[in-house]
């Protein structure tokens, strides 16, 4: 996402047309979660301005769409994939294709998963997001889908929930969070020289900062490693989260100081001489 009911006049121009909001917000960070493809696969025109208002450098993980994961589960689903495919081309190697997976889908339903990775385009990034238990509790089935992954050159996707769950909610958005979000094991695994990881916090900014603690000596010693991670840091109602993503940055290059710095933000207001 790079548009939130709260950001106009915080993090982007008040009155900025949507289809300029990802310009504006490619200022704070350097990727972006696609999570509208999830509900409907864009046209192609739309993804060329995508493409249009960001760096070559700037990184798109685009969740793969739920008529794919969720609905039929991989099967019979070439048409849909051949239509988000070609739309996303515009995008070329910066889009990393993100297969975010029910509760459902455990560790009996792997073989599928590995069919569908092995049949996407070789030169795309792969990234894969579950939430059974299973994978996370029982070693048999962590090497099942860890093997699975790396056959297809895949990223297994943690969505760190932990700090989140640590108590119970305080207000109506962690309330809403409280009731759809997965209560999961933190993996700091990395399978890939791209680890992407998905950080969810309180509205507490001290609490999300604080939480993140462990991720910031992760993702540095990724860095000291060579590998390049993408992390996403949310909250509940994400009102500050593109702040949040410079000040975790921030954080990381104080343990890597050759990490490069964020781009300077767009001004929110035009300048003025008083």
């Amino acid at each position: 996402m790079w548009t939130h009911k709260a950001w106009p006049g915080r993090f982007l121009p008040p009155s900025l047309p949507a289809v300029e909001r990802l310009r504006a917000y490619a200022s704070w960070c350097n990727a972006v979660e696609g999570n509208t493809t999830f509900y409907a696969t864009p046209a192609r025109t739309t993804v060329e301005a995508w493409a249009r208002q960001t760096d070559a450098d700037f990184r798109f993980v685009v969740k793969i769409p739920k008529v794919v994961t969720h609905e039929r589960r991989f099967a019979g689903v070439e048409t849909e994939m051949r239509a988000f495919l070609d739309a996303l081309e515009p995008l070329g190697d910066r889009a990393v294709l993100w297969t975010q997976l029910p509760g459902s889908f455990g560790p009996s339903d792997v073989d599928a998963l590995r069919r569908f990775l092995r049949r996407l385009p070789a030169d795309r990034r792969r990234a894969v997001e579950v939430r059974h238990p299973g994978f996370f509790t029982d070693a048999r089935s962590t090497s099942l889908l860890e093997k699975a992954l790396a056959d297809a050159d895949a990223e297994w996707v943690p969505f760190d929930t932990t700090v989140f769950f640590q108590r119970p909610p305080a207000s109506e958005a962690e309330q809403d969070a409280w009731a759809k979000k997965p209560r999961l094991p933190r993996r700091t695994r990395a399978l890939t020289d791209r680890p992407v990881v998905r950080y969810l916090g309180r509205d507490s900014v001290e609490e999300t900062v604080e939480g993140w603690r462990p991720w910031t000596e992760v993702v540095a010693a990724w860095l000291r490693e060579g590998r390049s991670p993408t992390v996403f840091v949310h909250t509940p109602d994400n009102d500050d989260a593109p702040a949040l993503a410079r000040r975790f940055h921030d954080d990381v290059r104080a343990l890597v100081p050759g990490l490069e710095p964020l781009p300077e933000p767009e001004p929110v207001e035009p300048a003025t001489l008083f």
